[in-house]
């Protein structure tokens, strides 16, 4: 009988996987994981990576993940060409930030669309493979400590990613027992994009203090969290939310009390 905690266990070798969002960022960084513990790796976005992809990139095909027939395309194509799927990771998503007072009804439709609707529609056209596989499938929804705490300038995209985690909870029951469904609940990560949300170098190691493990998270952080969701190690782990975000952040009042 085969030991699931032994060395090879996050061996992801013959696996077919889906990195949606996957040629930026933590994106990026999820599927070079998968890539690295043997998993044949497709990334989806919009448009195609910029300049000459690498010998060993991931196999891209473009999709609009807010397009059900576009999505239903894609599945069908990798199916097509590798026979099954085994692993999605949603992970396109993203929002600028917004005024609450004034933002409007489309702008908030379409940051709800790509933040939850798009996963469900994701979700739903894997979970039709996945349920005719011997060994079935996992899907791995990658949220956001918004979804969790107050997501001040950021309201559609905090809510749509407490609506992800719910929606977690509820296709892992549906799902069941073929397909696993978890969340990572991603805190602070330092992308190529970081300047836009947290400032310059110095503003980053300030928002860095914050955090009780002294740093910014890093897209290989999510990754490795991603890569055991979807291992032997957490074939009894299905409906969670895996936090991933250094400790969290410190409480204000510490500050507040300490003084100046």
């Amino acid at each position: 009988m085969n030991n699931p905690l032994d060395s090879n266990s996050l061996d992801h070798t013959g696996k077919v996987v889906l990195v949606t969002g996957g040629t930026k960022g933590v994106g990026r960084g999820i599927a070079a994981r998968y890539d690295a513990a043997g998993a044949t790796v497709v990334v989806c976005g919009r448009h195609a990576p910029e300049g000459e992809p690498p010998a060993a990139a991931p196999t891209f095909l473009a999709c609009d993940v807010r397009e059900p027939d576009q999505v239903t395309a894609l599945v069908d194509g990798i199916v097509d060409r590798f026979g099954r799927l085994d692993v999605v990771v949603n992970n396109a998503g993203g929002a600028p930030w917004a005024d609450s007072a004034t933002a409007s009804p489309r702008f908030n439709e379409k940051i709800i669309a790509l933040n939850l609707i798009a996963p469900f529609t994701v979700g739903q056209a894997a979970n039709a493979v996945m349920q005719n596989q011997d060994d079935g499938g996992s899907i791995v929804n990658i949220a956001s400590v918004s979804g969790v705490r107050p997501s001040p300038g950021t309201a559609a995209y905090g809510a749509a990613k407490a609506g992800l985690l719910n929606l977690t909870e509820t296709l892992a029951v549906e799902w069941a027992p073929k397909v696993r469904v978890n969340a990572v609940v991603a805190g602070m990560i330092a992308t190529e994009q970081a300047h836009l949300f947290y400032g310059d170098a110095t503003a980053q190691a300030r928002v860095a203090a914050t955090v009780p493990a002294g740093r910014l998270g890093t897209p290989d952080d999510v990754a490795g969290a991603c890569l055991f969701l979807s291992s032997p190690l957490a074939a009894y782990v299905s409906g969670a939310a895996l936090r991933v975000h250094g400790g969290n952040e410190r409480p204000a009042y510490l500050a507040a009390a300490a003084g100046p």
